[in-house]
């Protein structure tokens, strides 16, 4: 997913360029709204983090601009701003969040997660989300929490093969043959079951459970489940 941030706070705007960057998202920055107007005349966003106080303008206006250019693009303002009339006059305008400052990065990055998993959803992209994991399978990107999180491409496979089938076993024939030609190539059954270990202490944290080992047969994905 591509991202344009709009904030003339050059520290704030490198902190939220660097930490999208990690989460695997591809990132355009603008210190001003002439700046951010010259990226939407070449290019369109799934998401524009958007200051309200610009040094050459105002955030309201440039929201107004990009949404009568890309209508489906996704909004989230960032500011100081934490009056009622100014929250409303950013939903008005098609805001999907409104973030005050000072906040944490931890909550901001959890608000994206949830806010782009959504979007992949209703656009029918080939992620799953939860509220909590969000993997987008066709970029191979991936976090938990709003946390980036980093899978080997058997992983990826691994886990699109057990997300497409939820509740349902899959034996470990199956998926050896899903994730292997093994008419070809011999591939030991001990690395299924090293695969599917790292995937799960990678997802499987806070309580938290997702692919259950069904004894003698093999795994079915059951979602989000506390232990």
């Amino acid at each position: 997913m591509r991202i344009l941030v709009v904030e003339d706070d050059r520290l704030l705007n490198n902190t939220l360029c660097y930490n999208l960057n990690t989460m695997g998202y591809i990132i355009d920055s603008a210190l001003s709204k002439q700046a951010a107007t010259n990226f939407i005349e070449k290019q369109d966003y799934d998401l524009i983090v958007l200051d309200v106080n610009l040094p050459d303008g105002n955030g309201f206006e440039f929201c107004r601009e990009a949404k009568e250019r890309y209508p489906d693009t996704a909004v989230i303002f960032l500011t100081a701003n934490d009056m009622e009339s100014d929250m409303l006059k950013g939903y008005e305008l098609g805001a999907d969040d409104y973030v005050t400052k000072p906040f944490h990065m931890s909550v901001f990055q959890k608000k994206l997660a949830v806010l782009l998993g959504r979007i992949a959803k209703q656009s029918g992209g080939d992620c799953y989300e939860d509220g909590i994991l969000f993997i987008n399978f066709s970029e191979m990107t991936a976090t938990i929490s709003g946390e980036a999180i980093t899978f080997t491409p058997l992983e990826y496979r691994l886990l699109k093969v057990l997300t497409k089938n939820p509740k349902v076993v899959l034996t470990r024939q199956v998926l050896l043959e899903k994730l292997w030609d093994i008419d070809e190539n011999f591939v030991d059954e001990h690395a299924l079951t090293a695969a599917v270990s790292r995937v799960r202490n990678k997802i499987e944290t806070d309580g938290r459970q997702y692919i259950k080992t069904v004894y003698g047969m093999g795994y079915m994905w059951i979602g989000r489940l506390k232990k």
